[in-house]
């Protein structure tokens, strides 16, 4: 009988392919809360012990010209409230995963997700809940290369887990 493939991989032979060094950790990975509700979950991830995942949270701000139909400005905050700038917060990042849980960021998604495709970092985006987010998902699908629609608050974990973030 021919030994298995993992059975080979436990010989001497197969010793010489193995890797004997961690895996590197990602280079940087920004996760934003959109939302009030998001912000609860996103609290408590950043609650773990991560090696490259930073936390905000997320506000628009219309221009003077906004209700006309102008631009809308994202401010960021990191977790204990210090404002943070997009541009800043975007250079060096390898990921940004945009956290949701109703319709209230998709302004922010937009041009969060357009600041990060400019740059050519990958976009993820999780919306927790039901069909409540579709303005949301219909922001974060023309920049992100995974998108998230679930009720189990654990993905956001689980994908930062993925990353090693």
């Amino acid at each position: 009988m021919l030994p298995t493939s993992s059975a080979r991989a436990h010989t001497a032979e197969g010793a010489k392919f193995r890797l004997t060094y961690p895996l590197a950790p990602a280079r940087a990975v920004r996760v934003i809360a959109l939302d009030v509700g998001a912000e609860v979950t996103v609290r408590r991830v950043a609650d773990l012990t991560w090696h490259s995942a930073s936390f905000f949270t997320s506000e628009t701000s219309w221009s003077k010209d906004g209700l006309e139909g102008g631009p809308v400005e994202v401010i960021l905050h990191s977790l204990d409230g210090t404002v943070a700038s997009l541009n800043d917060l975007l250079v060096g990042v390898d990921a940004t995963i945009m956290v949701a849980t109703s319709d209230a960021g998709t302004d922010a998604a937009a041009a969060i997700g357009s600041a990060c495709a400019i740059r050519g970092i990958m976009t993820a985006g999780i919306v927790y809940g039901d069909t409540s987010s579709r303005m949301t998902v219909a922001a974060l699908r023309p920049y992100a290369r995974v998108l998230v629609v679930s009720q189990d608050e654990d993905d956001l974990e689980t994908i930062l887990a993925a990353m090693r973030a």
